[in-house]
């Protein structure tokens, strides 16, 4: 089985968390450490980056939904990108995008938070 790693990259509007490896149970509470972290410091504008990230279960799906309702209640959110298409089939098998926008490319989900981008097309559309 493969490690679990989480790298955290924050700009003026947003943070990115790139995962990779397995997320499952085991791993779970380093990503949802991670989040925590940005939450309590009021970074609400998130995108994680999936391009690494090989195996999800359904505790790391979890994490995701745990946090969602506060991110934006706090006028944030969580975009998503970069998935593999395996990923994206456990992800679109249980509706996930109709409750996030998951983007193909990161610059296409970080252009959301920033104003002056262009707007950007998702996946889930």
């Amino acid at each position: 089985m493969e490690n679990f790693q989480v790298t955290r990259s924050d700009s003026e509007l947003m943070s990115t968390l790139k995962i990779g490896g397995f997320l499952d149970a085991h791993t779970a509470p380093a990503l949802e450490e991670a989040i925590q972290r940005l939450v309590d410091e009021g970074r609400y504008n998130i995108v994680i980056d999936f391009r690494e990230l090989t195996y999800i279960s359904s505790a790391g799906l979890g994490v995701f939904m745990g946090f969602i309702e506060e991110i934006r209640s706090k006028k944030g959110d969580i975009k998503m990108c970069s998935m593999s298409p395996k990923i994206y089939r456990v992800f679109d098998l249980l509706g996930f995008p109709t409750i996030y926008q998951i983007f193909e490319k990161y610059d296409e989900a970080a252009a959301l938070f920033n104003p002056t981008a262009a707007p950007a097309t998702d996946k889930s559309s």
